[in-house]
């Protein structure tokens, strides 16, 4: 099941020029996705619907490019059980991004 979240604008007429739909994008990347990059960290805490079994996010940074995986078996709204990172379990939970013109494949179940 692949989740395809859209932004459907609606007759809110100048309110898209004055920065209301990249707020909607932040919102939804950071807050429900719950992609977060802090001094060069990338993290994620979702807070999905617990009917979202899995999501992807194909995330670029500088010359090297994360893909990832959420899965979400158990239904779950929030909490992350494990990180893998090129099959790698990460106990952080988080991983520092590199600029090595790589591709890492990044899975989170929650």
């Amino acid at each position: 099941m692949y989740i395809v979240i859209q932004i459907i604008k609606e007759d809110g007429g100048w309110s898209w020029y004055t920065g209301s739909s990249s707020w909607y994008y932040d919102a939804v990347i950071e807050y429900v996705l719950g992609l977060k990059v802090e001094d060069r960290y990338l993290s994620l805490k979702p807070c999905i619907a617990s009917y979202w079994k899995e999501f992807e996010i194909h995330y670029k940074y500088k010359t090297s490019m994360y893909h990832i995986l959420v899965k979400n078996p158990d239904g779950k709204n929030t909490g992350v059980k494990s990180f893998f990172v090129n099959d790698a379990e990460i106990p952080e939970k988080r991983i520092l991004l590199q600029d090595d013109c790589k591709i890492y494949h990044v899975e989170v179940i929650m």
